[in-house]
């Protein structure tokens, strides 16, 4: 648990690889804002694939179900009365907010309220967010509506994936576009910069090695493409505010 109050329940939830979470709901609303990994989120409506700074939304009530890509998934979730945010709420049962300005703006909440701050910084930062989504979900989807912008983002994420430490220039040609303008148009359309993406692919692929296999520290960080374990390490607490000694223990505590 991250924070228990008396309308209100905050906690950092991990699911394995290949995970498949039950359709279940909750009898307050749930904010669930994306750490690292990736997963399929599946509602009554339809479901989107989650990968990067985000944010889904769940009134009452609204079933869900998640399926679990191959890296696992760590979010933090926020459980809510309404009545102790002292916010409307989105009348759609559930909203998504993925990338762009709020997807930025969900990645700095999760980190906020990963350090563990007081009742009232939680409760203002938590309003000062919703305020800022506002309750259309897919407001920040022209930012990625340029021709043919989904598919060099989606190509310039898989190259870092691959090769996290590519060079800006190399990228930019892969993709077809100017090394200028690039890290600006990648960071509007997903909600972190090039920097952040690789470093982000570096602790997911060591996260995994330290939570689903008995991989050696050193040589998770070796693998993961960090040059020492004090580099792994500096990331980790940049990345997600913990060390990867605290990761490991996450096999412990995985989501049944």
């Amino acid at each position: 648990m991250l924070g228990v109050f008396h309308g209100a329940v905050m906690r950092r939830v991990v699911d394995r690889g290949g995970a498949v979470v039950a359709e279940h709901a909750h009898d307050w609303p749930v904010l669930s804002l994306f750490v690292m990994g990736g997963y399929h989120n599946q509602v009554e409506a339809d479901d989107a694939f989650i990968a990067g700074p985000s944010a889904v939304l769940y009134r009452a009530g609204a079933r869900h179900r998640n399926a679990v890509a191959a890296l696992g998934f760590e979010q933090i979730e926020v459980e809510f009365d309404p009545a102790w945010l002292a916010r409307p709420m989105p009348a759609a049962a559930v909203s998504r907010w993925i990338g762009g300005r709020v997807g930025a703006e969900a990645r700095g909440l999760a980190q906020i309220i990963a350090a563990g701050s007081d009742e009232a910084v939680l409760k203002v930062a938590l309003r000062r967010f919703m305020a800022g989504a506002g309750t259309d979900a897919r407001e920040d989807a022209s930012r990625a509506s340029a021709p043919g912008a989904a598919g060099w983002i989606a190509e310039a994420g898989r190259r870092l994936r691959q090769t996290p430490h590519l060079k800006v220039g190399d990228l930019a040609r892969e993709v077809g576009r100017h090394p200028a303008w690039l890290g600006g148009a990648y960071r509007r359309a997903t909600g972190e910069s090039l920097a952040a993406a690789a470093a982000r692919f570096r602790v997911e692929r060591a996260a995994w090695l330290l939570r689903e296999t008995d991989c050696p520290p050193a040589q998770a960080a070796a693998e993961a493409g960090f040059c020492d374990q004090s580099h792994m390490s500096r990331t980790f607490r940049r990345v997600l505010g913990r060390l990867p000694s605290s990761v490991r223990a996450d096999r412990e505590g995985f989501r049944a």
